[in-house]
């Protein structure tokens, strides 16, 4: 039986968790929001749950993707384990990517983003249903021939790093992790609705794919957290489901079939592009 090592490391989130609790209410960093942060820990142990479920279906899938892997790799050998370091985390990296730029895969994420605070409970604060449909941009891991108990150990690896991240204590590293590493500064930006920080950094544990691929921004202001369209609930069930509900009505707002697709694979802030330029073009037109 697999062991995700999150599983492990739950202990240790909790323990964190509370000592970076002591020391924010402790220091007035912020105003502590405890309703956030219990609803944030509920939602991570039922993400576990419903992640477990949702498991052993895609578990089955990747094993057969394995199977049709022209080399298996050796993971008796250190350089296979650095080598799925990389390719588990430049997957991440486009997985993070494609769940900011389509809507579909954002009605996912969205729970992750939702909370106003930050803190290291908004890092478990977790879709329950992410496991419909994020193992696909796994698959090629399983056709490099990477056998899934070491992709599981691996990627949860990966996650277990980023649970540090979603700090404001820890303010900036040493020059070369923050060129090299996401770091709390950089993911401070990929949290934030400043309009210079959306859509930016979306590194697991390298932020070298955010600089090739031209996603990546220093933090050099205060950031806003939170979503384009606040959420005010500490609903649970609504914190995961209130993305497909906005879906839903932007998609009877569009009378043609197409529209309706866009709806569900375009842009998540497509309907906020839309009409910011509508306000920008009634605008020139009042001015001239």
């Amino acid at each position: 039986m697999l062991l995700n090592p999150i599983i492990i490391a739950i202990p240790f989130f909790a323990l964190l968790i509370a000592i970076e609790t002591w020391l924010v209410i402790r220091e007035n960093r912020e105003d502590f929001d405890h309703k956030d942060t219990w609803s944030n820990i509920f939602i991570g142990f039922m993400s576990v749950a419903w992640g477990a479920l949702f498991g052993l279906a895609t578990s089955l899938i990747y094993l057969q993707v394995y199977e049709l892997a022209p080399f298996k790799m050796p993971m008796t050998v250190w350089w296979a384990w650095l080598i799925l370091l990389f390719v588990d985390d430049f997957a991440y990296y486009w997985f993070h990517r494609i769940s900011h730029e389509v809507r579909f895969f954002w009605n996912f994420h969205v729970v992750h983003h939702s909370s106003n605070q930050y803190n290291l409970s908004v890092a478990v604060r977790q879709s329950w249903f992410s496991g419909i449909a994020h193992w696909v941009f796994y698959l090629p891991v399983a056709f490099l021939g990477f056998p899934l108990w070491a992709f599981v150990t691996m990627h949860g690896l990966n996650l277990i790093y980023q649970f540090w991240i979603h700090t404001k204590i820890v303010r900036k590293l040493p020059a070369f992790f923050e060129y090299v590493l996401n770091t709390p500064s950089h993911h401070r930006v990929h949290h934030g609705v400043n309009e210079q920080y959306l859509d930016k950094n979306y590194a697991g544990i390298f932020i070298i794919w955010d600089r090739m691929f031209g996603t990546f921004v220093e933090e050099s202001e205060e950031v806003r957290y939170g979503i384009i369209t606040p959420l005010t609930s500490y609903n649970p069930l609504w914190i995961n489901s209130h993305g497909w509900a906005e879906m839903w009505a932007a998609m009877r707002t569009k009378r043609t079939f197409t529209g309706k697709l866009r709806c569900v694979f375009g842009a998540p802030a497509m309907d906020f592009e839309e009409q910011r330029l509508d306000k920008i073009n009634r605008d020139r037109l009042i001015s001239s």
